[in-house]
């Protein structure tokens, strides 16, 4: 969406949520595209990317459950005959 820096001001709050959600947001000045509205990315520093990595793991070996051995795992997919079933 475009909007006039004039016009701007009066809406300025409302531009900011549209452009966090994601919308394109462009000021113009005399109807030609001035500044672009973008939402900052977020730094997440090491230790807690570092803490968020270890949660997934330990929810995801809680979550884990023992299946065919590999080895074994094509059993399944074949009949004796070697065929597809």
């Amino acid at each position: 969406m475009e909007v006039s820096v004039t016009d701007a001001k009066a809406q300025l709050t409302e531009l900011v949520r549209r452009a966090e959600e994601g919308d394109d947001v462009v000021l113009t000045r005399h109807g030609r595209a001035a500044v672009r509205l973008v939402p900052v990315e977020r730094v997440v520093s090491s230790d807690r990317r570092r803490a968020l990595m270890e949660d997934l793991r330990r929810i995801g070996a809680a979550k884990a459950s023992p299946g065919a051995s590999a080895g074994r795992s094509q059993d399944e997919l074949y009949g004796e005959d070697g065929l597809p079933r």
